[in-house]
């Protein structure tokens, strides 16, 4: 069976790619078909997710295991076969660059049963990928622009009338409240 990955980027408007892939094969060799298909370094730390249909990140398979001592079970890209936990309409997340959280959305669109693939090809290309390293002062200024312009659409009618009463204020249960450092 061969499954069918769409990869879509939320810096870059015109960017898509579309793997084919063996459904035997590992999230290890998924993750070198995408790096293939953008150009990046494929010695990156980087990790999957398994996503709900609302994009909220679940299960996380890793290139490396990073906390030994961790209870929670750790699921390793070259050992974690993608029939495991793929599905037609599965939605992952490819986090690529781990210090500013940047990321490929990816969804699974459709299985072609009876055929097998011996590599992963990259069957659509379109747009260019964005950098896999973002500098760090280039992030903050760019988190900057994006806060400061968010910031710009709450007003007043936003948070609501600016005008404070002290007759509307309940008391109760505030005197219980106490903010010391020493609790």
């Amino acid at each position: 069976m061969i499954f069918n990955f769409r990869i879509v980027s939320d810096e870059v408007d015109n960017f898509r790619r579309e793997i084919n892939i063996d459904a035997d094969a590992t999230f290890l060799d998924l993750k070198n078909a995408i790096c293939d298909s953008v150009n990046y370094d494929k010695n990156q730390m980087c990790s999957f997710f398994l996503c709900d249909d609302n994009w909220e990140k679940g299960k996380e398979i890793t290139l490396e295991d990073m906390d030994a001592d961790s209870d929670q079970e750790v699921y390793l890209m070259d050992e974690t076969v993608l029939s495991d936990y793929v599905d037609d309409g599965q939605r992952l997340i490819f986090v690529f660059d781990y210090l500013t959280d940047r990321c490929f959305f990816i969804e699974m669109k459709k299985s072609i049963a009876g055929e097998n693939l011996k590599d992963p090809i990259c069957v659509a290309s379109r747009g260019t990928a964005p950098a896999q390293v973002m500098d760090i002062e280039e992030f903050e200024t760019k988190a900057a622009a994006s806060t400061a312009s968010a910031s710009e659409d709450f007003d007043e009618e936003f948070y609501g009338s600016s005008e404070y009463n002290d007759d509307e204020f309940d008391a109760a249960g505030f005197d219980e409240m106490t903010f010391d450092d020493n609790m």
